[in-house]
């Protein structure tokens, strides 16, 4: 996030969320939202679904599937042809405006509206709502990433907020809601395939310099691979073993029967966890891993926050906190890892990441933790980024044309399907399903489906139905509910019973981010029973 959860209720005027299920995968944010509303901000949902933010916002749009961005700029359109964009800013502060306007002024509202199905009336109210509310907070989660177009979405997401000078102002920005708790640090720890921490690139000769020396050891300037793409490279015999930490692909990764194909490849696997996840049901060997409290170290979370965790508890038998597993594997294997604390760990990130964590020591983070860039112990951490200018100088506004999802309805496959999470559950279930106080709010999966569509398929409430995609098929129980649209379908994620990768897209993927698209995919529906 380039801002700060607090400004969402203090600071912002507006805002605007897309993508984003925010009280059932956000809810702390959302009460944010919520008491912001109640103080007099403006509010816009954005979202395939009726969710439940819709019923106090301004104003709601239900765009059809994987229409983000032609929903973007019919939203960009309007508001430059009524001149509410800050052309100060935009002259000052970024780059390449007029090939991206040439771009904009073909997305009509009449255009976007056939595109979206949104009404053209609804698209001019949203520009004017975002134009005229300054500052506005945009606030995104995977429904804008998890696309064959995820990368395009995010661009059209930072191309509205430019346009409007609402980037590097308190109660602004471009704020993608990270999906777990250390999302952010993991990336910032060097979890992406073509960085170390703090983003500094594999690539580069002086970085790999500076690590190398550091660890004593010679390490490759080639990027790694993503998860897409191991996969693949396991079904072509480049990868013969795997090592999974606290993540359940055969639930989480896209089609199910292919994955489960794919892993089977493997010469060995090993899983670390603190549950028996599927996936760790079928590895060769399983570590078990210390929980939060039974565990020291630190976590950055979505708004660049790095806050301590203390250890409550002893650890269950003999599970042991992941850098310790870690630091004895790698010691066993050959390459020495003698660390004694987490303190210690953290001591190494701050030396080699010194941007972003360069002025953090455990004592600075005390109960609130510090957000990044925080390069020395003089600063006092950044509430919000962007302020003085952008890392790469000037902002850069993208031409995007919108393009068609993978997968459209069809003869065939007449609905589309979308995926995400419920309330009560986490991800694959891994934790909230050991839960019994979670699991009794929903113990099974189910597919909601509209009321009209219910009607003439004479489908009734809780009947299990049969869904088929070209990657498979399962049974599941229905929901009818205005929540969606008509043509629409929807799958949470959580259920082992009913697991929705049995019907996702494993070969459609942003070919930049390698994102897989579980936001949409065509399917159909039938009764089991004539």
């Amino acid at each position: 996030m380039t801002n700060s959860i607090a400004e969402f209720e203090t600071t912002s005027k507006l805002n605007f969320i897309i993508g984003s299920n925010t009280t059932a995968c956000h809810p702390l944010i959302a009460s944010r939202i919520m008491k912001a509303k109640e103080n007099g901000a403006k509010l816009i949902i954005a979202d395939p679904r009726n969710i439940q933010l819709a019923k106090l916002a301004d104003l709601c749009v239900h765009h059809r599937l994987g229409s983000d961005v032609a929903l973007l700029n019919g939203m960009m359109h309007v508001i430059i042809k009524n001149n509410w964009h800050s052309e100060e800013y935009i002259g000052s502060r970024c780059e390449d405006f007029e090939a991206f306007k040439k771009t904009i002024e073909r997305y009509t509202p009449a255009m976007v509206s056939k595109i979206t199905e949104v009404d053209k009336r609804d698209i001019e109210r949203m520009a004017e709502l975002y134009a005229t509310n300054s500052p506005a907070a945009l606030l995104y989660a995977m429904g804008i990433t998890q696309h064959t177009t995820g990368v395009d979405n995010v661009k059209s997401c930072a191309n509205l907020a430019m346009l409007c000078g609402n980037v590097g102002v308190a109660g602004g920005g471009v704020n993608p809601l990270r999906g777990q708790n250390n999302v952010q640090g993991a990336c910032d720890m060097g979890g992406l395939p073509n960085v170390f921490t703090g983003y500094q690139a594999v690539a580069n000769p002086d970085v790999i310099k500076k690590f190398s020396d550091a660890w004593k050891c010679d390490l490759s300037s080639t990027p790694g691979l993503t998860i897409t793409d191991m996969i693949s490279a396991i079904d072509e015999g480049k990868i013969k073993a795997m090592y999974i930490i606290g993540e359940n692909p055969k639930l989480s990764d896209p089609d199910w029967n292919h994955l489960n194909h794919i892993l089977k490849k493997l010469d060995f696997l090993a899983v670390q966890d603190i549950f028996l996840s599927e996936t760790a049901q079928i590895a060769d060997v399983v570590f078990s891993s210390a929980a939060l409290g039974e565990r020291e170290g630190t976590f950055t979370n979505t708004e660049r926050r790095c806050s301590i965790t203390r250890k409550a508890v002893e650890p269950v038998g003999n599970a042991l906190s992941d850098w310790e597993i870690i630091s004895k594997l790698s010691t066993a294997m050959g390459y020495d890892m003698s660390y004694t604390a987490a303190e210690e760990i953290f001591n190494e990130i701050t030396s080699l990441t010194e941007h972003h964590y360069g002025g953090m020591t455990y004592k600075r983070l005390g109960i609130n933790g510090l957000q990044w860039p925080c390069p020395t112990q003089a600063h006092p951490g950044t509430p919000y980024l962007h302020k003085e200018g952008f890392a790469r100088g000037k902002g850069k506004f993208h031409a995007v044309d919108y393009k068609d999802p993978a997968e459209l309805a069809c003869e065939d496959y007449p609905f589309l399907l979308t995926t995400g999470r419920m309330f009560a559950h986490f991800h694959t279930g891994t934790m909230t399903r050991v839960s019994k106080h979670l699991d009794v709010e929903q113990k099974t999966g189910y597919v909601e489906i509209n009321p009209k569509d219910a009607q003439r398929l004479r489908i009734t409430s809780n009947e299990s139905v049969l869904l088929t995609s070209r990657r498979g098929q399962m049974e599941v129980p229905a929901r009818i509910t205005t929540d969606v649209n008509p043509g629409t379908l929807f799958l949470p994620i959580h259920f082992g019973e009913n697991p929705a990768n049995i019907l996702t897209n494993s070969s459609a993927f942003d070919p930049l981010a390698k994102i897989p698209e579980f936001k949409v995919g065509a399917v159909k529906i039938e009764k089991l029973i004539q």
